[in-house]
C-alpha cells in the first residue's frame, strides 16, 4: 500500500489482529517446545507482556496510518513489542536470557514484518489487477 492511497477500517482491523494472533502463536509456540502445555491462560499468561509491548507500538507508531507498510510502522511494531515485551517480562519476575531475547526478536520479526509484507503484495496485486 502507497503513501496516497487512503487505509481503510478493514485493513487497521487485519493489521491488528494479525499481530495479536501472531505474538499468541508466538508464545503458544514457546510454550509447547518446553513441554509447558498449551491451555489457553498458559498462552495468555506467557503472551501479557508482548501483547501489552503491541499496544504500546501501535500507539508508540500510529499504525493505524499505515499499518501495512514496512517502513518504519512495521519495523516500529516489531522492536517495541520486543523491548516492551521484555521489560514488562523482567517486571513480572520472569526471565528474560539473551537466547530468549534473540529467538523473540527473530520470530517476532518474521512474523509482524511477513504477514505486512505479503498482504502489501497482495493488495498491490489486487490494484494492478483493477486498473488493468
Amino acid at each position: 500500500m502507497n503513501q496516497t492511497q487512503t487505509t481503510s477500517s478493514r485493513i487497521v482491523l487485519y493489521a491488528a489482529a494479525a499481530d495479536v494472533v501472531l505474538v499468541l502463536l508466538f508464545a503458544a509456540s514457546g510454550r509447547a517446545s518446553h513441554a509447558e502445555g498449551d491451555s489457553f491462560f498458559g498462552v495468555l499468561l506467557t503472551a501479557w507482556p508482548f501483547l501489552a509491548g503491541l499496544v504500546l507500538a501501535w500507539l508508540a507508531s500510529r499504525s493505524w496510518r499505515r499499518p501495512l507498510r514496512l517502513w518504519p510502522n512495521g519495523v516500529a511494531v516489531w522492536i517495541v513489542t520486543v523491548l516492551a515485551g521484555m521489560v514488562f517480562r523482567l517486571l513480572s519476575g520472569k526471565t528474560a536470557q539473551l537466547s530468549f531475547v534473540l529467538v523473540a526478536a527473530v520470530v517476532l520479526g518474521l512474523f509482524l514484518l511477513g504477514h505486512r509484507a505479503l498482504a502489501g503484495m497482495l493488495l498491490r496485486r489486487r490494484s494492478r489487477r483493477r486498473v488493468g
